[in-house]
């Protein structure tokens, strides 16, 4: 994979870091976002920015303001939603799609902001449905809340919970992958769904 282009974005709530990855010829661009304490180097999103190349796509792996100004704790959700569409408008220059994304945290923001970036699908790895343990606090409306086509991937035994699939509408796929919240375990199965989905998608 070729080295990234790093730079800093200003938001409104301070600068992102954007690890822009450009493919050759690209036929679009797939942004994704790091969990709430994690940073971009996750397994997962290294998988899914494989594929994503392979398939020709740019690929922008995004650090939101309150992790490059050096804090663990996730800024407020509008404060996120905000800086993450700030980024996108200062990507996505050209008529070609965009697809965005993330794991845990970083597929929740994507998936609230997905309209308001034009978004032409969803990528959720590890999307977390509710605290561990806490089943009614559920986060379900930001999931089926995504009009455009969307890929769920989920380790079959996450604390976060696995969404049933009787409960999501007919543009939401879910992929259950051997494994847990952090999706190290299936990397085959997890590549495979990847890139049959954006077979489809583009």
């Amino acid at each position: 994979m070729a080295e990234p282009d790093v730079s800093l974005v200003p938001t409104p709530h301070g600068d992102a870091r954007v690890h822009l990855t450009r493919s050759d010829e690209s036929r679009g661009l797939m942004m994704l976002g790091h969990g709430a304490g994690g940073g971009v180097t996750a397994h997962d999103l290294g998988l899914a920015s494989a594929v994503a190349l392979a398939a020709r796509l740019a690929v922008a792996l995004v650090e939101q303001p309150y992790r490059v100004a050096g804090r663990k704790a996730p800024a407020p959700p509008a404060q996120v939603d905000a800086a993450w569409s700030a980024v996108a408008e200062h990507l996505h220059t050209d008529d070609l799609p965009l697809i965005v994304g993330g794991r845990s945290f970083g597929a929740r923001v994507a998936c609230r902001t997905s309209g308001d970036v034009g978004a032409a699908g969803v990528l959720c790895l590890a999307f977390p449905l509710h605290p561990p343990g806490r089943p009614e606090k559920t986060r379900l409306p930001e999931l089926v809340g995504v009009a455009v086509p969307t890929l769920v991937v989920q380790g079959s035994r996450d604390p976060f919970g696995v969404p049933d699939p009787k409960t999501l509408p007919t543009n939401i796929e879910l992929v259950v992958v051997e494994g847990d919240h952090s999706l190290k375990k299936d990397a085959a199965a997890i590549r495979s769904a990847i890139d049959r989905w954006l077979g489809v998608l583009l």
